[in-house]
């Protein structure tokens, strides 16, 4: 391309983008964004027993050990991960057709299907039998899960132009995603999984019908690129990407050590196991509370600083953790919740960050499918190593579930608190340096 005809395509875009804000505000209003956010529920009713509880589930149904489930997750998570690039790529060639609904709906169905598989594993199966029912089941659910949510997110992306409402976009999704969060943790604690699974299929064909019916549809701008086919490579031209993808892989692997461990640490390090529903609860409800705020704040302040200060608040309410022991209801329950107002930043300002960075790079309109692609390989890609570097590690210091000696114990405590706000801290580094130097 000649740089006149570059410099009219920006022009372009930049009109598009203006005249689709005075149409785009008047599309988002609480009940389009509400239609639009809703599809949150049933993907993080489908995420939370996925991300939390089949460990446990595997190491108690089944004749798997913690360090093979570990290896297994990792290389499940694995596969998933180096497809999601591809999948992003060809919901970018979707635009030609259904935008973004087409690889939504073609998704829905195997992953309730595999979803409903890995949460029922058959009684008396073998070692093997079990490894490639866990297998199979659990990559079923991720590529299609993967699917789905790429183009969700991609969708989302498309729906404002400035930060104040890119943050508004995804704070209603994570929000409402986190409210199906709560929803599967009382679940799973008061009714157990096959309630959990009943509800996640209504609220699957619920989502999909406000999805597909009275959603807002992305605002004009840009075109299916001619080299879509090589596409998932194009971000990573971006300095501005890599800097962002950095920054927001080193500081996913915090949570997704936590997200790892948690079961094992309320239920042996505090002797809680009966109130795993109530902490999650919690710790979820106040991040989906936090949302209006961090929405408030992005209209004010620069998101790169505003993402600093959930950082730090995040380390300054969870590294405590470190020292709670047998029944400390109480103050765990409050270390639930600061941490999980401070989540919220992580929830409503990374994503927005990263539909500046597709902005900036005029990709907008072209490429939200690999961009988002690329950005789940990696949240994917460190929720494999959580698995694969904690549970390995734990059972190599000699804890399993259901320890009660003070070693084994004190390391998954470590593990626990001390790595991941270590992780959080090295992750803060690399922001701060990020945003002196206008890197993002």
């Amino acid at each position: 391309m000649t740089a006149p005809a570059a410099h009219a395509t920006a022009e372009h875009r930049a009109a598009s983008a203006g005249a689709g804000d005075a149409s785009g505000a008047a599309r988002l209003g609480l009940g389009s964004l509400g239609a639009y956010a809703a599809f949150g529920l049933p993907l993080a009713l489908l995420a939370t027993p996925v991300n939390l509880f089949v460990p446990a589930l595997y190491e108690q149904a089944t004749t798997l050990s913690l360090a093979l489930i570990g290896v297994l997750l990792f290389g499940t998570r694995l596969v998933d991960a180096i497809v999601d690039p591809l999948l992003g790529a060809w919901v970018d060639a979707q635009k030609r057709t259904g935008q973004y609904w087409r690889p939504i709906l073609l998704a829905s169905l195997p992953m309730t299907a595999g979803f409903i598989a890995l949460l029922n594993p058959p009684a008396g199966m073998g070692t093997v039998a079990a490894a490639a029912w866990l297998s199979g089941s659990i990559v079923l659910v991720y590529i299609a899960y993967s699917l789905a949510t790429v183009a969700y997110q991609g969708w989302g992306s498309e729906l404002a132009t400035d930060d104040a409402g890119r943050t508004r976009v995804t704070a209603g999704r994570e929000g409402l995603g986190l409210v199906g969060v709560i929803v599967a943790s009382i679940l799973f604690q008061q009714a157990g999984l096959p309630a959990l699974v009943g509800v996640f299929v209504v609220l699957m064909l619920v989502g999909l019908l406000l999805l597909g019916r009275f959603a807002p549809r992305p605002l004009a701008a840009g075109g299916v690129p001619a080299d879509g086919r090589h596409g998932w490579a194009v971000p990573l031209g971006s300095a501005r990407m890599r800097w962002l993808l950095a920054i927001f892989t080193l500081n996913a692997l915090a949570p997704s050590i936590t997200a790892t461990l948690f079961q094992f640490f309320v239920t042996d390090r505090l002797g809680l196991k009966e109130h795993i529903g109530t902490f999650l609860a919690l710790y979820f409800l106040a991040g989906a509370a936090s949302m209006p705020v961090w929405v408030w704040l992005a209209k004010r302040f620069d998101l790169q600083g505003l993402w600093l200060a959930g950082m730090l608040a995040s380390i300054a309410s969870f590294v405590w953790a470190f020292n709670l022991g047998t029944g400390d209801f109480t103050a765990f329950a409050v270390i639930c919740l600061l941490s999980g107002l401070a989540f919220g930043a992580d929830l409503a300002l990374p994503p927005a960050l990263l539909a500046r960075v597709i902005d900036a790079n005029q990709h907008r309109g072209e490429r939200e499918g690999v961009y988002f692609g690329l950005w789940n390989f990696a949240n994917k890609l460190v929720f494999s190593l959580a698995a694969l570097i904690a549970l390995p590690l734990l059972q190599s210091l000699g804890y399993s579930p259901g320890s009660s000696a003070a070693e084994p114990l004190q390391a998954l405590a470590v593990s626990y608190a001390l790595v991941p706000c270590a992780l959080k801290l090295l992750a803060f580094g690399l922001l701060a340096a990020a945003w002196r130097g206008q890197k993002i």
